[in-house]
């Protein structure tokens, strides 16, 4: 699994904490430290040009403190506050900032305080959606692509099948119920009949040899595979 690259910034005023941050960020994999800034108005001019995930910045600076700066930003990156005096951390946290180091930092603090970011930084990406499943049939002269969700069920036709779909004209195709159940993911497909394959989430109920879909179509099941029916129902209850 690839490691989080989070970019980053460093403000302080203070040579030695600003080369200890560095010192610190550059062990750790997930922080990539684009720049280090030992006064606030050229920090501020930087992070307003660059893209910034994270700011490790020094609360008590000459020129401007680092709450008034990170206040001032429009796009404000995740923050790590850095001071040696107990009584901003009050401040600092009013502006969501995921940590408050107290100096002198120690290294197993900064890594906790990191890896807390890491996980805000993965939590706030907007997940994937599910990729569709999905596979084609030949219909009317033209491939037809079907899919896997949107299955209602399947009827055999003889050397035809008829693909019942949700909210859509069913598809007739050349193909037995054998060639198009492999196709499907076995673990979301049963077939019930000589002539039906059901997609399993799509079972409302099943009663007396007849299976009841959610969306209100009844079907048969036959004596060939009523077992694994019952077996299936069986290991969801």
């Amino acid at each position: 699994m690839a490691v989080t690259k989070l970019k980053c910034v460093a403000i302080d005023d203070e040579p030695l904490a600003l080369k200890l941050l560095q010192q610190y960020a550059a062990k750790m994999p997930e922080l990539d430290m684009l720049h280090t800034f030992d006064d606030a108005i050229s920090a501020a001019e930087f992070i307003r040009k660059n893209k910034i995930d994270l700011l490790f910045i020094d609360i008590n600076m000459p020129d401007i403190t680092g709450i008034d700066l990170v206040r001032s930003l429009q796009q404000k990156p995740m923050i790590i506050f850095t001071t040696a005096y107990k009584k901003f951390a009050y401040e600092g946290f009013e502006l969501d900032a995921v940590d408050y180091l107290l100096k002198p930092i120690d290294y197993t603090r900064f890594n906790k305080a990191v890896q807390k970011a890491v996980l805000f930084f993965e939590q706030a990406k907007p997940s994937k959606p599910a990729e569709e499943e999905y596979f084609f049939v030949r219909s009317e002269y033209q491939q037809v692509k079907i899919n896997i969700s949107a299955v209602e069920y399947i009827e055999g036709l003889e050397d035809y099948i008829k693909i019942h779909i949700i909210n859509a004209r069913p598809v007739l195709t050349l193909m037995t119920l054998k060639a198009v159940l492999e196709k499907l993911p076995a673990e979301k497909f049963i077939r019930i009949h000589r002539s039906y394959i059901i997609p399993l989430a799509g079972i409302a109920s099943f009663n007396n040899r007849k299976i009841l879909l959610t969306s209100s179509a009844e079907l048969p099941v036959s004596d060939t595979y009523i077992e694994k029916v019952n077996g299936f129902i069986k290991k969801t209850n």
